[in-house]
């Protein structure tokens, strides 16, 4: 077994913990494979109850996907490295939403990106006081993705919209507000995961569960209903000229640094997908972006900015939000034809 990633029985429990803690535990293919084939052998195993899933002590449960071998691959021209691993992850993504056992899954610290495609399709998804989620795939010039799509349209009025295209931190009672986590546990993680070990019974997390704190995204409901009610980015970002307060500052500022490209996508994705979309339909639009994505968007500029080069300038596709064409938007979502998502595949 890899020592990014520990695969276990324990008691009644599968045990997933993610191991890179100098990496903020950041998702890599083979940890996604791995994933997979836990969840495939524990689908019918009578002693597995349930899956636990938590990250090595740290900052993170998760805060994203391993990202530079993508720009390495974008960079040399190997469009299909890319769309090779998204389809792995997502059929992953899509077997962790299923599951037909409960999984519980203990999302301290930062759980960004590819972290909510492991730790937010659970049925039991626990958060604490320094707990923060976010989707902020749009500043690196993606799209959010891993099923994230599905809980961003999923969540009340125009907050997915909001989410999406600033790719603003939620705190423990915006998560669950949001749709990201369902449970605040502040204390205590320890003797509930001996708990769900030794019995198997996911009735130990409603036990130990507090009320959550103040959700303020709930309070701005809505000012987030009106500023972002527009059919495209562009009437979202005209909406924002003029607006005053804190919130309305920070997503001018927020949309500004963004890539252009990657935010009018993801307004239009969520457009798409309605408020109830299925996890199938999420993850098959989020593929059509993400397999064009290293040949015809932003996203090898913006790994070269963040992480690469680190100099926090990205020099993207169209001069701001207000600049992208709807045929850019709908040549990155157009159907894929045989090349379309398929889940029910195996490596």
């Amino acid at each position: 077994m890899s020592s990014e990633i520990d695969i276990r029985i324990e008691g009644r429990a599968g045990r997933i913990t993610l191991n890179r803690p100098d990496v903020l535990n950041a998702l890599s293919w083979e940890m996604c494979l791995a994933i997979e084939a836990a969840l495939d052998a524990w689908r019918d195993d009578a002693a597995v109850a349930l899956v636990l899933i938590d990250g090595a002590p740290g900052r993170a449960f998760c805060a994203g996907g391993d990202i530079a071998q993508m720009h390495r691959a974008g960079t040399e021209g190997r469009y299909d490295y890319g769309r090779r691993f998204w389809a792995d992850e997502y059929r992953m993504n899509a077997k962790l939403f299923h599951f037909p056992k409960p999984v519980v899954t203990f999302l301290h610290g930062f759980t960004m990106g590819g972290g909510v495609g492991v730790g937010c399709h659970g049925s039991h998804r626990i958060v604490d006081a320094i707990s923060r989620i976010a989707m902020p795939e749009c500043g690196i010039g993606l799209v959010p993705d891993v099923g994230g799509s599905l809980i961003l349209a999923r969540a009340p009025g125009r907050l997915g919209e909001y989410l999406a295209a600033t790719g603003a931190r939620m705190g423990p009672g915006d998560a669950i507000h949001a749709g990201f986590a369902d449970y605040f546990v502040p204390e205590g993680w320890d003797a509930l995961k001996a708990r769900l070990i030794e019995t198997g019974a996911p009735a130990a997390v409603d036990a130990a569960a507090s009320a959550p704190p103040e959700a303020p995204l709930a309070a701005a409901r809505t000012q987030i209903d009106t500023l972002f009610a527009g059919d495209t980015l562009g009437d979202i970002w005209r909406a924002l000229q003029g607006a005053e307060g804190a919130l309305a500052e920070e997503a001018r500022a927020a949309l500004a640094r963004n890539s252009p490209l990657s935010m009018a996508c993801a307004v239009e994705m969520l457009h798409r997908l309605g408020d109830d979309p299925t996890i199938e339909q999420a993850l098959g639009l989020e593929y059509r972006f993400t397999f064009r994505a290293l040949e015809h968007a932003d996203f090898v500029e913006g790994i070269r900015a963040q992480i690469i080069d680190k100099d926090r300038s990205p020099r993207w596709r169209h001069s701001g939000p207000d600049a992208v064409p709807p045929l850019d938007v709908s040549r990155m979502l157009m159907p894929l034809g045989p090349d379309a998502l398929q889940l029910e595949e195996t490596p």
